[in-house]
């Protein structure tokens, strides 16, 4: 009894006939179990590997960047901090200048760049700016170093124009916070006459004012120590009781400086300008 005809396409080639065997359209490919009905490319998504190609290398991730600490960031530079670096090269003309110059001539030059009473009735905006290019103390004075450190971080972090600004914002307030007080009382009668030229100049105002802004841009681990130490400072000095205006004009500078924190901040992180914290990881 013959069996079933077999079913067309079936790959059976009738007697005699020399047509080569026609394959089933999936043998070529790998048994895959646990294939849907009436899904497709279920296969396709597979990688078949290929005899005797070898599968490209993987490149290795890129190691995270470590700390490294970099001293000369610290330091004024002609590109980095142009504000600061030219400013220290004139403030280190000057203080030449007060080293070997005549004597004479010397207190000719601070007498009529100071900030005093007399000054700033008749010539306010230029002594304003003269006063600040002086050193009080000489190339020796702590504010040297101070202005050296404080200016350069605050320019990497804000730029020249508003480092500038910071430092000629506590300059003018705190000199006129504390000569306007010298003239009331001369005018009143409680100080002589000779308190209107009263010696005074140096950068020492704009330093505080910057310390205290430069604070606000820090971590809080770095802001609330340098905050109490620089502030200590200055106290201790005012109760020394030797020059307890320029003392109580550190003070007022320094909060010039703490007042700024809000338009610093948003200084740092306007579009086009790095967030402190992304500077703080590129100098790192």
């Amino acid at each position: 009894m013959a069996g079933p005809a077999p079913e067309p396409g079936a790959g059976v080639v009738a007697e005699g006939s020399t047509a080569a065997v026609q394959p089933p359209p999936d043998a070529c490919l790998p048994a895959v179990s646990g294939l849907l009905d009436g899904l497709p490319k279920q296969r396709g998504s597979m990688s078949v590997p290929v005899p005797g190609l070898v599968p490209a290398a993987v490149p290795p991730a890129a190691p995270e960047p470590r700390f490294r600490i970099r001293p000369w960031r610290l330091l004024p530079t002609p590109t980095g901090t142009p504000f600061t670096f030219g400013y220290a090269a004139v403030l280190a003309v000057t203080s030449l200048v007060t080293e070997y110059a005549d004597p004479a001539l010397v207190h000719s030059l601070l007498q009529g760049s100071s900030t005093d009473v007399a000054h700033l009735v008749h010539t306010p905006v230029l002594v304003l700016l003269a006063s600040a290019l002086w050193i009080a103390g000489g190339i020796a004075s702590p504010y040297v170093l101070g202005f050296l450190l404080v200016m350069t971080a605050l320019e990497r972090r804000v730029g020249g124009l508003r480092t500038a600004g910071v430092f000629l914002l506590g300059h003018v307030l705190a000199t006129l916070a504390t000569e306007l007080p010298v003239g009331l009382a001369v005018l009143v009668g409680h100080l002589p006459d000779s308190s209107l030229h009263r010696l005074d100049y140096g950068i020492s105002f704009g330093v505080a004012a910057g310390t205290g802004a430069l604070a606000g841009l820090l971590s809080p681990w770095l802001r609330w120590p340098l905050l109490g130490l620089f502030g200590g400072m200055l106290v201790q000095d005012l109760l020394a009781f030797t020059d307890p205006m320029t003392e109580w004009g550190h003070l007022m500078a320094l909060a010039i400086g703490v007042a700024t924190w809000p338009v610093l901040r948003r200084w740092a992180s306007t579009p086009g300008r790095p967030s402190a914290q992304a500077l703080k990881r590129a100098s790192a």
